[in-house]
């Protein structure tokens, strides 16, 4: 019998009860995050022909990342989260984004304890696979802060995509997804390290082919990667057929390069879009003292930004607003989702979409070599 989004759903349930007294099996990783355990790959059945075909797009400019309500950088009160995602809705934002690995499943409760009463055909979420939760009173990580009481482990196969999918509508408490991104599968994943692209062939061999067939089934509408870098991203075009990528701190007013002449045309040749995460880097193009999520302030960026800061003075701009509307201007952009941990802050983020910048102050940025010349504004 052919599954469909009625039968899918009516499985977890009986998924959920399965899943507490039966270990997972298969090809699933069950590997501690340093693990140094070196995963079994199962080579390709066959070769991947591309082609070009009309790809889900997300109709809406500006999302809400789910970074912050998983308690990223900073506690964050169940209450003020709330009153985020209210103020988002009030603001006509009606594109959240995602993930387990957010505060190890806080961020999709957040979400969805908002979302639940909400009519599906409302709203896009999008949320991501590659990491399976399980309960660990004790487990802390310095990215999350606040009590965890979950653990994680990668698993990129197809039965991992599809119990992930099922755990993430669990915790939602919504009857459908949008968008699956396969998440941190990237060269940056400190987790990952050198050994990337064995996981990147089992991902290829199973998550993507699992990801594609509930896209044929109509239990999603598109999937791609979730990534901080580029090479996942281009190796992902040449062997499946995703629809979208994520594609965080790759795309910013202060660093932008990679993704504009080498990643954007690529995907425009196969008419897959673009999902820009940390469009204010984390924080910095904010006037946070932050840049992205290492830790680093690399000098470069840092007198970049400092420029910036007096062009944008000079011009009465608001730098923020400017970054905003910076990472929308690319024809293969979709959305950009910056995060918020409270009202006023999804409030000035929604608002900026809507201000009108001077053209001279993208000039100036040009002539100054501050931005990549042939950068969209």
């Amino acid at each position: 019998m052919a599954t469909t989004r009625r039968t899918f759903i009516n499985t977890l349930t009986k998924g959920a009860a399965a899943a507490s007294i039966t270990p997972l099996v298969g090809n699933a990783f069950d590997l501690a995050p340093e693990s140094n355990v070196t995963p079994v790959i199962t080579q390709s059945s066959g070769s991947f022909e591309p082609s070009v075909r009309e790809h889900y797009r997300p109709p809406y400019t500006i999302g809400l990342g789910g970074v912050a309500l998983g308690n990223g950088f900073k506690e964050n009160s169940d209450t003020d989260s709330l009153q985020a995602m209210q103020a988002a809705w009030d603001s006509g934002i009606r594109y959240f984004d995602t993930s387990p690995w957010y505060g190890l499943g806080l961020s999709e409760r957040r979400i969805g304890n908002f979302l639940h009463s909400k009519d599906k055909k409302e709203y896009v979420i999008s949320t991501k696979v590659g990491r399976l939760m399980h309960p660990d009173a004790n487990f802390s990580h310095p990215l999350w802060k606040g009590r965890l009481n979950f653990n994680y482990k990668y698993d990129y196969t197809a039965e991992g995509a599809r119990k992930s999918v099922e755990d993430s509508l669990l915790r939602l408490g919504i009857p459908a997804l949008d968008i699956v991104f396969i998440h941190d599968l990237s060269p940056d994943n400190k987790d990952l390290g050198d050994k990337w692209l064995d996981y990147f062939k089992i991902a290829q061999n199973g998550a993507m082919k699992e990801l594609t067939k509930m896209r044929d089934e109509g239990l999603i509408k598109g999937w791609g990667l979730g990534v901080n870098t580029i090479e996942p991203a281009l190796k992902t075009l040449e062997v499946a057929d995703p629809d979208i990528f994520l594609s965080a701190t790759q795309y910013s007013l202060v660093k932008h390069k990679d993704d504009l002449n080498t990643l954007f045309p690529a995907c425009e040749k196969r008419g897959v879009s673009i999902v820009v995460g940390a469009p204010l880097a984390a924080g910095l193009l904010a006037g946070q003292d932050r840049y992205l999520y290492g830790g680093e302030k690399p000098t470069d960026i840092m007198a970049k930004y400092e420029k910036m800061k007096k062009v944008a003075a000079a011009h009465k701009v608001d730098l923020r607003t400017a970054a905003l509307q910076f990472t929308v201007a690319p024809k293969v952009v979709s959305a950009t989702i910056p995060g918020a941990r409270n009202a006023k802050q999804v409030q000035e983020n929604a608002a900026s979409m809507k201000v009108s910048i001077p053209a001279d102050f993208w000039a100036e940025l040009k002539k100054e070599k501050l931005i990549e010349q042939n950068a969209p504004v």
